[in-house]
């Protein structure tokens, strides 16, 4: 009998990844795909619960490489938040290209919409909990609750945006994905012009101007 490989989590994603793309569906169970890659069965659930984590893990990866890689260049780090998530953005798409027959296998297998949000479960936590930490400048509306609903909208429309634009990708057929690039750079700089506070601090600040000199009037 053939001695059993000591293996890494990233064996067990990569021999994955490599088997559904390979027989176009996931393995049939655990101990086939142990059995099939020469590992003890009792690793893979050392590091997954089961085939559906495995899935979840594998753009939790996609995520962590990118935060890792933004995290070397030290001009990421002086970067204001429009431009933190525009790199964000680019070099996470760039880690889908390299991965994207898997991709469009994970998000494409299956005709039921609230099963592909569940495979991208992690992601979501991850990355809106990324945009949460960009410091995004909002209306401080001076009032708790407010505030609370400001931000959890601000990380859900982030979090929809990244969706449309994973939409776009799976869908794009230019060379290199050059329209994708596009959309990445016109979509956000449109969402962050929405959000912009400035020119709403403006006509707040002039809404008070207004209400003060007719209450002087009076």
């Amino acid at each position: 009998m053939a001695k059993k490989k000591a293996i890494k989590q990233s064996d067990v994603i990569d021999f994955y990844m490599d088997y559904v793309l390979t027989h176009n569906h996931k393995p049939k169970s655990v101990y086939a795909f142990a059995k099939d890659n020469n590992f003890e069965e009792q690793k893979f659930y050392e590091f997954f619960g089961s085939f559906e984590a495995l899935e979840q893990a594998i753009f939790q990866v996609f995520f962590d490489h990118t935060i890792a890689n933004l995290d070397k260049s030290e001009d990421y780090q002086s970067f204001d938040a429009r431009n933190k998530m525009l790199s964000f953005y680019y070099t996470f798409f760039e880690i889908l290209t390299a991965n994207r027959s898997y991709v469009i296998h994970a998000l494409k297998s299956s005709n039921n919409k609230l099963e592909t949000l569940k495979v991208l479960k992690h992601l979501k936590d991850s990355f809106t909990n990324y945009v949460a930490h960009l410091d995004i400048k909002t209306i401080d509306l001076k009032q708790e609750k407010l505030e609370k609903i400001q931000n959890k909208a601000l990380k859900e429309s982030a979090w929809i945006q990244l969706l449309v634009t994973l939409k776009f990708w799976m869908d794009d057929t230019s060379s290199s994905f050059e329209k994708t690039d596009i959309f990445i750079e016109k979509s956000l700089k449109t969402s962050f012009d929405l959000i912009d506070t400035t020119p709403l601090k403006s006509i707040i600040d002039f809404g008070k101007f207004l209400y003060k000199e007719k209450m002087q009037t009076k």
